[in-house]
């Protein structure tokens, strides 16, 4: 049977394709980033299928037995606690080797932080490049002065506890005057968006005290 990747909302419960529940009922296994977390959406969807941590720390150990349940024929799907398994979550692992070893992969459209901040900053969707969250330390310097000169729209992920910090380097690698959108806790209740220049973010952060999680789309770089 296949591997599904099945992308999960990241806040609004309702953000959930019919598709996505259907082949979460007939999964034998559920792999969740966090069962607790993922939990509150089987429930909210009677979902009442057997499912199992599988996260970055322990990915690697349980990596050989998820691959023979699938060869055995086990339908699979993989969830992360928000958004799409792979991206900044765990799944690429699991996804390659199956791959490797002749397990069909199919990736279930949905939810994912990225799209939805990258298209209401009103900066170029053509082309544009996502980082993850940046290098937290090891090769941080090296990525920001390569992104000050990227000419595509940059998108990133970032935490509370980082956000001023990672600002103030914009300032220093980037241009003070670059346009940037911050968007917080997207499709929740609480959710809000910051658009303006750098020195203006760090202004607005400061007096706001950074909550939830952010995604930052950074304008492209223009020659002078």
């Amino acid at each position: 049977m296949p591997l599904y990747i099945v992308p999960t909302p990241i806040g609004n419960l309702k953000d959930m394709t019919y598709r996505a529940v259907d082949i979460l009922k007939n999964s034998d296994i559920i792999l969740a980033e966090d069962t607790r977390t993922s939990s509150r959406l089987l429930n909210y969807y009677s979902i009442e299928r057997k499912s199992q941590s599988f996260h970055m720390y322990n990915e690697h150990q349980k990596l050989e037995d998820i691959l023979k349940k699938l060869q055995a024929g086990s339908l699979i799907a993989v969830i992360s606690d928000a958004g799409t398994p792979g991206i900044s979550d765990p799944g690429f692992l699991l996804v390659r080797e199956s791959i490797a070893k002749g397990i069909d992969v199919f990736c279930l459209p949905g939810a994912t932080a990225l799209i939805p901040a990258l298209i209401q900053s009103g900066f170029p969707t053509d082309r544009f490049v996502f980082e993850g969250f940046l290098p937290n330390k090891k090769g941080r310097k090296t990525r920001l002065e390569v992104l000050a000169k990227e000419k595509r729209t940059i998108v990133l992920y970032e935490s509370p506890h980082r956000i001023l910090k990672t600002l103030n380097q914009f300032m220093h690698y980037f241009n003070k005057d670059r346009k940037i959108s911050v968007v917080r806790e997207l499709t929740k209740k609480f959710e809000t968006q910051f658009r303006g220049t750098i020195k203006e973010a760090i202004d607005y952060f400061k007096e706001n005290k950074p909550k939830g999680e952010f995604v930052i789309s950074i304008s492209p770089y223009i020659d002078k």
